[in-house]
């Protein structure tokens, strides 16, 4: 049966034909519909982790309880889980162990752009890094038996490219697998120092043997053109855009395996060709490996370690002509970053950014915050981060800083890694604001449930965290609860939460204008007679409102009627349609 998917769904096509039986993960763009495909066989469980480092704890879990499991994740989110991680490939696994981790070349939807091939080498597991949507559904029951027969788990690369393109898939029945005997055995999976010495000699010995099963494994491909005089190695969407950009001008070495790297497989394929360039994106890791066995390659002397490739890059680079491209006659118009009408982070920046104040930021789709026209955080530096910085922000600069700074942070984050930050404030004794964007659900990602909202992933009714009863648990007295569409309330409880002599949470509690059971207001309209053309409603950077004429326009598809607009005007020129 042959579908055509996106590798993403394929990936989710191989945890299911391979019998996977647990799957934890935390969303994250590239990676999420991994997780929400899996989710849709009821052969597999399925849920969302508070973050990723209890996710891939929990997919151990599993492994170790005999269970062929899953744990993905988005790049950055490697860097949360790598604790357990690199203690994991010391301590290997019972039932196969895949983690799928979805680098973000370009920085599509992610605030930094590294390269997740250094985590598999310096934790030293293996890692493969499929091509197209067949090999994202192949190589993940290729990672399973890998996992199992080398005793590690297994790290499948992604990338924005491969996740969310569409290629045809040859689909097969799932293979169940029984869970495989527990058996006790602290000298494996008690890393303490007596038995994590013997387990690093048993890491090393691993990757001698994964070494040799890379040279001859079929997930390196040889594709030679007997007349081509020059040799590409590559990898993964890179791959796909060489044979493009150069066709039969060249033979290809495509490493599926890309850690550990083989080594005579390379020398063998380079020795038939007068000039070697590897093609990679990101940093220069099969470059550096074929210079230490010797080899001399171009590679980042042509490449950038910046951003995607494409077709045209490599043809201009190599071959020295760019591809023909038609142009449009039309100007067409950017699409500038904004928050939704109807965001109900919007009356919360817009307060901030009225009264000057100095805002640590976090992840999510309110980090647009930081745009034009509300210009209203100064910091955004990884999950979580908003609150601990604050802390140590206003440590160092004092009472002046704490009544002039706050950190703002999603419901989701919060949750992810929030709660710790929040703990130290409490605990260290800053009197610092912390304002939590309670839209109950994941936003950015594309609204996946969290410990917040009382379901699980399946839209099943599950426990939900009281965010309030939380706060105060940890150590914070002051916690009150706003509506972002009160402007007025809003702008009050925050200046005076920044008076105060301890510290304090407001939660900003209003649902994302995107959810599907969100009842909104009819429409608003301006009434031109009304209207000064002020253009004061244009401060909130709501993507409804516009200036035509002179006059404010509302486009009353967009609108959702929050009315937030309405309490900025003067005039009273903004009403009920």
């Amino acid at each position: 049966m042959k579908k055509l998917l996106l590798g993403n769904a394929a990936f989710a096509r191989g945890l299911y034909e391979g019998g996977c039986r647990f799957v934890s993960s935390y969303p994250g763009t590239p990676s999420t519909e991994i997780t929400e495909e899996a989710a849709k066989y009821n052969e597999i469980y399925a849920e969302w982790a508070p973050n990723e480092k209890v996710a891939l704890e929990a997919a151990i879990g599993a492994s170790i309880g005999g269970a062929r499991a899953f744990c993905g994740m988005k790049h950055v989110g490697l860097n949360v889980a790598a604790d357990p991680l690199y203690t994991a490939s010391y301590s290997g696994v019972n039932g196969g162990l895949v983690i799928a981790v979805a680098d973000d070349p370009g920085m599509h939807s992610s605030q930094n752009e590294q390269d997740s091939r250094h985590h598999a080498i310096a934790s030293k597991v293996p890692m493969l890094e499929p091509a197209d949507s067949q090999e994202s559904k192949d190589f993940v029951m290729e990672a399973f038996e890998i996992s199992e027969k080398f005793d590690t788990p297994v790290i499948v690369r992604m990338s924005t490219r491969i996740s969310h393109s569409q290629s045809v898939v040859e689909c097969s029945d799932r293979q169940e697998r029984e869970l495989i005997e527990y058996r006790k055995q602290p000298e494996k999976y008690v890393m303490m120092p007596a038995y994590a010495k013997g387990r690093h000699v048993f890491v090393e010995e691993r990757t001698e043997k994964l070494v040799a099963y890379a040279e001859t494994s079929s997930l390196n491909i040889q594709d030679i053109n007997e007349t081509a005089t020059l040799g590409v190695i590559t990898s993964g969407a890179a791959y796909q855009y060489a044979k493009e950009a150069l066709g039969t001008s060249a033979s290809y070495l495509k490493l599926g395996m890309v850690n550990p790297l083989p080594v005579d497989l390379i020398l063998n394929f380079a020795s038939r060709f007068d000039e070697v360039i590897v093609i990679e994106e990101l940093d220069d890791v099969i470059e550096t490996h074929c210079r230490k066995i010797g080899l001399n390659v171009r590679g980042k002397e042509l490449f950038r370690p910046i951003g995607e490739l494409s077709q045209t890059i490599i043809a201009e680079k190599i071959l020295g002509k760019k591809n023909e491209t038609v142009s449009l006659d039309e100007n067409i118009p950017v699409r500038p970053p904004v928050m939704c009408a109807g965001c109900p982070h919007r009356g919360v920046f817009y307060a901030l950014s009225k009264n000057k104040i100095t805002v640590s930021g976090d992840i999510g789709c309110y980090t647009l915050g930081a745009v034009a026209p509300l210009n209203s955080m100064d910091t955004t530096i990884c999950m979580g981060a908003s609150v601990s910085a604050l802390h140590g922000f206003n440590k160092v600069r004092g009472t002046e800083a704490e009544k002039h700074s706050v950190a703002v942070i999603g419901d989701s984050t919060f949750m992810h890694s929030g709660i710790t930050g929040l703990v130290n404030i409490a605990y260290n004794a800053t009197n610092s604001t912390v304002i939590i964007l309670d839209n109950s659900i994941t936003g950015m990602t594309g609204h996946q449930q969290n410990p917040t909202t009382g379901m699980n992933l399946k839209g099943d009714p599950a426990a939900a965290v009281n965010l309030e009863k939380l706060c105060k648990a940890v150590g914070i007295k002051r916690v009150r609860v706003v509506d972002p569409y009160k402007l007025e309330e809003t702008e009050k409880a925050i200046l005076e939460e920044l008076e105060t002599e301890e510290p304090s949470v407001i939660i900003s509690r209003r649902p994302c204008a995107l959810l599907k059971y969100v009842k909104h207001s009819a429409p608003l309209k301006t009434d031109t007679e009304k209207c000064k053309g002020c253009k004061m409603c244009l401060k909130l950077g709501c993507p409804a409102i516009s200036i035509k004429n002179g006059k404010a326009v509302i486009d009353h598809t967009q609108c959702v009627g929050c009315g937030i607009c309405a309490e900025l005007c003067k005039f009273d020129a903004i009403v009920n349609q």
